[in-house]
């Protein structure tokens, strides 16, 4: 997908039920909000430990869904489809750096926000859950009711 394509995002909105009116409290506007998400990706996601547990081999599967590809121990044999691609040692490790740089981010934000790589990359779209979260706490913060309650 182009950058700005705006068919693309108006086909995201309609296939994941999102509309303009959830978003109508904007802290920010919509562009400067696309330009954030992706300078803030790009400088804290990427280029993290993050790259260490994408580098490697990866296996091929003749099925296509990996049910034919097997993992083996010296314990016996683990289905990939069942295998952890992360450990818990490393995904602790991964969320301590996201966040430190995260946190790094706001503080820094006008000399991070100059788009490198990720200027090239898929025009940024809400979140369907993550916006579902926000709106419904929204609500709760106006003492409106909540699919929750």
């Amino acid at each position: 997908m182009v950058y700005n394509d705006p068919t693309a995002e108006r086909e995201t909105k309609q296939s994941s039920g999102i509309e303009d009116d959830h978003v109508a409290e904007e802290a920010i506007p919509d562009r400067a909000a696309r330009r954030i998400a992706l300078a803030l990706v790009e400088q804290c996601v990427r280029n993290s430990r993050l790259e260490d547990l994408h580098a490697g081999t990866t296996p091929n599967s003749i099925s296509g869904d990996f049910t034919d590809v097997k993992v083996l121990t010296p314990f016996g044999e683990i289905p990939w489809t069942q295998v952890s691609k992360i450990s818990d040692a490393e995904m602790k490790a991964l969320m301590i750096e996201i966040v430190n740089r995260v946190y790094t981010f706001p503080t820094h934000i006008e000399d991070l926000t100059a788009l490198n790589d990720s200027a090239r990359w898929n025009r940024p779209v809400h979140d369907p859950r993550l916006l579902g979260t926000a709106l419904r706490r929204r609500a709760a913060r106006k003492g409106l009711p909540t699919d929750d309650s």
